[in-house]
């Protein structure tokens, strides 16, 4: 059996275990494309790793910068996949990537500040500027030619202005960032000040059209005002574990981060078996990536040929993530309407544009996640189809 079979998933599980709008939140016999989570069980040595650890049962306090084997971990993989050079000692253990957000938001950004937020992007940008006191200023990302034009991006840029917040690859619309886009971006940074919150969650999930670029690229001397965030979830599909890390290259910052994070009073931190489990991801488990992402393709493929097929629906190709995020503008209805509609009429879940999850710049979208079986893909996508048949039908159009 092949790791990313149908016979993989274990919907059983996943209705007692998955949830954010996934299968342990739905009614049954509706089917989740909703959170950007994988329906796959994970690689067999993370879960032997964690088993080793918990066999020998003791679960101590860990070093409060979290083991030193797991921080070489993640700067081994940092430069092995993305050509990052980190010094472990700048590498930051931290419960999420969400959480390491809140962390930088925190520590750099003053009451009042502006921090500019593309819109439309994850909510955790705003959401983060929002709890350190700060202003989200929201700069329109327009996709032109399967780019998000940035020729407007100075014109955000206040007396107030202190972070740019930079999600590379893009969610929602799965778009990897060109060398030139992060010249431009580090360009303003640089002649204004600024800070840079750089979120590269997705960044081991980019197909081979359009490899991953980091802004390290550009030389880590240009980078010490970028202070970013890496999770295990999208890759390893470890959300429940809490891991991820912060890491910059500016070691007078990576003390303020420390001290902001709670790390050193024992109040912040992250859990040892998470830990464990996340250095067994750094150095056992990228062979399951690359399947993973090869069977992420392919459904990827397949779900804009159905979609392109569709009437009313529009969808750009990503380049990166699980994700895709169509324009259905032409069903003259919000997003929250139509993803209402799927729920009741076909039992389909999918996640709705708008403000809550990433901002108005969104409205007039969805976005659906394919990190599932080719199977279920198909039925979700089956259902979509006999969605938007009805909704033409019911609203003559």
């Amino acid at each position: 059996m092949a790791l990313f079979d149908n016979e993989n998933v274990n919907v059983d599980v996943l209705k007692k275990r998955a949830f954010n709008y996934r299968w342990a939140e739905v009614p049954d016999g509706t089917i989740p494309l909703t959170a950007a989570d994988p329906d796959y069980p994970v690689a067999p040595e993370i879960r032997e790793a964690m088993m080793a650890y918990i066999n020998d049962g003791y679960f101590s306090y860990t070093p409060k910068m979290g083991y030193p084997e797991f921080r070489e971990s993640i700067a081994r993989a940092l430069y092995a996949r993305k050509q990052e050079k980190i010094d472990p000692d700048l590498i930051l253990p931290i419960d999420s990537a969400a959480r390491g957000m809140y962390v930088i938001a925190e520590t750099f950004l003053r009451p009042g500040d502006e921090m500019i937020v593309f819109d439309p992007v994850d909510y955790l940008f705003k959401e983060s500027a929002l709890a350190a006191g700060a202003v989200p200023v929201l700069f329109p990302a327009v996709l032109k030619d399967g780019h998000i034009d940035l020729s407007e991006l100075e014109k955000y840029i206040t007396p107030k202005t202190r972070m740019i917040g930079l999600c590379n690859p893009h969610n929602p619309y799965g778009v990897v960032y060109r060398k030139e886009d992060l010249e431009h971006i580090m360009g303003l940074c640089e002649k204004y000040g600024l800070y840079i919150m750089n979120d590269e969650i997705w960044s081991d999930i980019v197909f081979p059209e359009k490899p991953f670029i980091s802004i390290y690229a550009l030389g880590n001397e240009r980078c010490r005002r970028v202070y970013s965030v890496f999770g295990f979830s999208k890759s390893f599909g470890i959300a429940g574990l809490r891991a991820g890390c912060v890491y910059c290259t500016d070691r007078d910052g990576f003390e303020k981060i420390v001290n902001k994070s709670a790390v050193l009073t024992t109040a912040g931190g992250i859990a040892s078996i998470s830990q464990i489990a996340g250095t067994a991801c750094m150095d056992k488990c990228y062979y399951w990536v690359d399947e993973f992402l090869a069977h992420l393709k392919k459904n990827r493929d397949y779900a804009l040929e159905r979609l392109s097929s569709m009437p009313l629906i529009t969808c750009h190709k990503p380049q990166a993530t699980y994700l895709l995020f169509p324009c259905i503008k032409e069903f003259g209805m919000t997003s929250e309407e139509f993803t209402d509609y799927l729920k009741e009429k076909v039992q389909l879940a999918l996640v709705s544009g708008g403000e809550q999850f990433f901002g108005p710049g969104s409205q007039g979208y969805c976005r659906i996640c394919f990190a599932t079986s080719a199977e279920i893909l198909k039925e979700g996508l089956d259902r979509l189809e006999k969605g938007i048949h009805l909704l033409i039908q019911e609203r003559n159009l």
